[in-house]
C-alpha cells in the first residue's frame, strides 16, 4: 500500500468515526447529569473544578477522581455549558483512542490490519455507547491504549527511553479518571516489556522503575494534593464515609467493586458474577460479538510465533493485548461490587488489537489448511454467537440474523480453501467473512447511536420499545418551569437554591436553574455529607431557600450500607418546615431559618 493510500484510508476510519460518535449528539440532553452538573459547576468555580465538585459551592464531589471533568469543565467554560460542550470532547477521544489503535497494531501487523483493528473498536456496541456518553469510560480507555501504544514501542531497543515512563503517565491518568481500574492492564504492560524487551536485563529493570516512579507521580500527586488541603476550604469527597481520597480509591473504588464490602455502595444489582455474565443478558450485547473469535485468535497467534525469538514483536503484541483482555475480562467475571454493563468498553481495544493481528498472521498463512480452517471455525464462532445475542430481541431487524448466517455458511464452507483459490476469489471470501462477523456489533452500534441516552447506567441497542428506552438508572428529573422558577428567586442571597437526597437528583435542578444545589449524601444518598448537625447550621444561617423532597429515598436505605444522615435530614425537614407542592413535587422553604422553623 503506498504512503497516500494508507493515509486516505485512515482518514476515512477516522472521519467515519468522527461521524459515527458526533450524528446526533445533542438527543442525549445531558446524558449523565450527574457528571454534566459537575462539569457545569467547574465552568463556574475553580475549586469545583479542581476538585470535582457536584456543584459550584462545593458542597460534595463526584464518587471519581475528576480528570475526565476537568475536560468537560474546561470545554463547558469555553463554550458554554450545553450537552454539546459536555459530549464532545468524549466523542473525539473516541476518535482518538481508534487512532491510537491503528498505530500500535499498523506497527506490529500492517496498515490493513491497522484500519481492521480501528474499525472493531469503532463498530463495539459499548464503545459507541460510552463515547457518546460522558462518563469518565471515554477518558480511560484512550488513556489505556496509549499506555499499550507507548510500551510497544519501548519494547525496541532503539527507542528512546521515555516510552515507557509515558505509559505510566497514561496509566496515572486512567487512575486520575476512573481510579483502581486503570490498574487492570498493568500485569499485561509490566510483563511483556519485562520478558520481551530487545534490551539488556539491568536497562529493563531501571526502565520498569522509571515507569512505576512516573505512574505514582501522575496518579498520586492528585491524591497528595486533597489530602493537604484543608478539609474546611474543599469539598467533601463523595463516595467516601470520612472525606478521604483515599478510602474512596481504595475501597468504594477500589477492592470493595471485588468483594463488594463497598460501604456506602449499593451492591451489584446484577447478580451474576461467573464465566458467563460477558455473554449474559447485561453485557452480552455491549462486548461479546467478537470475544471468543479474538480469544482463538490470539491463542493461534502465539501458537504460530511460539518458536520466534525472546524480542518477537508480534507475539509481545499478543501477549500484551491477551493479557489485558484476560485480566479484565476475568475481574469483570467474578468481580462482586458493583459492576455496569457499559464498563465492558475497556474490553473493546484488547478485543480488536488481538483479533486484527491474530487474523493477520492465519491470513498470510491461508495456504495451510490448519490456518485456513481455523480463520472458518473464527467465522462459524462468531456468526453463531451473532444469531444467539439477536435473538435476544427478535423483533429488532429480524431478518438480519438470517442474512448473517446465509454468509457465514458460505464463507465457512469456503475458507478452509480459500488459499487454494485465485486470488480475487479469495480476497473476496475474506471480505465476505469480514463482513459477517462484524455486521452484528455494527448494527447494533448503529441502533444505539440512533437511540438518546440518559442516567447513571445507560445501556446499548435499540429503542424501539422491545427493550424500553437505553436510558438507565438514576435520571435526573426534570423540574417544570414554575419550580425552576422558584429555585431562581432570591438565589444570590443563599450559598444553595435548594438541597435534595441524591446527586442525579440535584443535578437535574442545577441544570435546569443554573444554580448550585446541594446534593445531600452524594450519589447514593450514603454519605456523611452534610450531617444533620451541619445541615441545621446551614439552614440556620439561611445559606438553603429550598429543600426538594426526593423520591429516591425509601427501598434504596434498606439496602445498602453507610450513613443515614441524608435519611435522618429529611425527616428532621419534614417534622421542621412546611411542604407544598410545586409543579407536583414537594419542596420546603428553609429561607425562615432553623430558629425561626422550631
Amino acid at each position: 500500500m503506498t504512503r497516500a493510500r494508507h493515509y486516505g484510508w485512515l482518514a476515512v476510519l477516522l472521519l467515519a468515526t468522527a461521524a459515527l460518535y458526533v450524528w446526533n449528539l445533542g438527543a442525549s440532553g445531558w446524558a449523565n447529569a450527574f457528571y454534566s452538573a459537575a462539569a457545569q459547576a467547574g465552568a463556574t468555580n475553580w475549586t469545583a473544578w479542581l476538585f470535582g465538585s457536584s456543584d459550584a459551592a462545593n458542597a460534595i464531589t463526584v464518587d471519581k477522581t475528576p480528570a475526565a471533568l476537568w475536560v468537560a469543565g474546561l470545554s463547558a467554560r469555553v463554550f458554554g455549558v450545553n450537552p454539546w460542550s459536555i459530549l464532545v470532547p468524549q466523542a473525539l477521544a473516541g476518535v482518538a483512542t481508534v487512532g491510537v489503535l491503528y498505530a500500535a497494531v499498523r506497527r506490529i501487523s500492517g496498515p490493513w490490519a491497522g484500519l481492521f483493528a480501528g474499525a472493531v473498536l469503532a463498530l463495539t456496541p459499548a464503545a459507541a455507547l460510552m463515547f457518546r456518553f460522558n462518563n469518565p469510560d471515554a477518558l480511560l480507555v484512550l488513556a489505556l491504549v496509549v499506555a499499550a501504544y507507548a510500551t510497544q514501542r519501548a519494547l525496541d531497543k532503539d527507542a528512546g527511553w521515555w516510552w515507557l515512563p509515558v505509559a505510566g503517565v497514561a496509566v496515572g491518568v486512567g487512575f486520575l479518571a476512573k481510579m483502581l481500574q486503570a490498574f487492570l492492564v498493568l500485569p499485561a504492560l509490566a510483563a511483556v516489556f519485562a520478558v520481551c524487551a530487545d534490551l539488556p536485563v539491568r536497562t529493563r529493570l531501571v526502565r520498569l522503575v522509571s515507569a512505576a516512579v512516573a505512574l505514582v507521580f501522575s496518579a498520586g500527586w492528585y491524591l497528595l494534593l486533597v489530602a493537604l488541603w484543608p478539609a474546611g476550604a474543599r469539598p467533601y469527597i463523595g463516595g467516601s464515609q470520612h472525606n478521604s481520597v483515599v478510602e474512596l480509591a481504595l475501597g468504594y473504588n477500589g477492592v470493595g467493586r471485588l468483594t463488594g464490602n463497598e460501604t456506602g455502595g449499593l451492591g451489584n444489582l446484577n447478580q451474576d458474577a461467573g464465566w458467563a455474565r460477558l455473554f449474559g443478558v447485561q453485557m452480552g450485547t455491549h462486548i461479546a460479538w467478537l470475544l471468543p473469535a479474538a480469544v482463538v485468535a490470539i491463542a493461534a497467534g502465539l501458537w504460530i510465533t511460539r518458536r520466534g525469538p525472546r524480542t518477537d514483536v508480534t507475539r509481545a503484541a499478543l501477549l500484551l493485548w491477551g493479557g489485558w483482555l484476560v485480566v479484565t475480562a476475568v475481574v469483570f467475571s467474578f468481580a462482586n461490587g458493583i459492576l455496569h454493563p457499559y464498563y465492558t468498553v475497556a474490553l473493546a481495544p484488547a478485543v480488536a488489537a488481538g483479533l486484527a493481528i491474530g487474523v493477520t498472521l492465519l491470513w498470510r498463512r491461508r495456504t495451510d489448511v490448519r490456518a485456513a480452517t481455523t480463520l472458518a471455525g473464527l467465522v462459524a464462532i462468531t456468526v453463531v454467537l451473532t444469531f444467539l445475542l439477536l435473538q435476544r430481541d427478535s423483533r429488532w431487524l429480524p431478518w438480519l440474523g438470517s442474512i448473517i448466517v446465509a454468509g457465514g455458511l458460505g464463507a465457512v464452507l469456503l475458507l478452509p480453501v480459500v488459499g487454494r483459490l485465485p486470488r480475487r476469489v479469495g480476497t473476496a471470501v475474506g471480505v465476505v467473512a469480514l463482513v459477517v462477523s462484524v455486521a452484528g456489533p455494527a448494527a447494533y452500534s448503529l441502533a444505539t447511536v440512533a437511540s438518546p441516552h440518559a442516567g447513571a447506567m445507560p445501556s446499548v441497542g435499540p429503542s424501539d420499545g422491545s427493550f424500553g428506552p437505553p436510558g438507565g438508572m438514576f435520571a435526573a428529573p426534570t423540574p417544570g418551569p414554575e419550580l425552576t422558577a422558584a429555585l431562581r428567586q432570591d438565589a444570590d442571597q443563599y450559598t444553595w437554591a435548594a438541597a435534595v437526597v441524591g446527586s442525579s437528583n440535584a443535578a437535574g435542578y442545577q441544570l435546569a436553574a443554573g444554580l448550585p444545589v446541594m446534593a445531600v449524601g452524594g450519589f447514593n444518598g450514603t454519605d456523611p455529607a452534610p450531617t444533620l448537625e451541619q445541615f441545621q447550621s446551614y439552614v440556620a444561617a439561611r445559606r438553603i431557600h429550598w429543600f426538594v423532597r426526593s423520591s429516591m429515598l425509601g427501598g434504596m436505605f434498606s439496602a445498602r450500607s453507610g450513613s443515614d444522615a441524608a435519611e435522618q435530614i429529611q425527616r428532621w425537614v419534614g417534622l421542621h418546615f412546611t411542604p407544598r407542592q410545586v409543579d407536583g413535587v414537594t419542596v420546603y422553604d428553609l429561607s425562615p431559618g432553623f430558629t425561626a422553623a422550631a
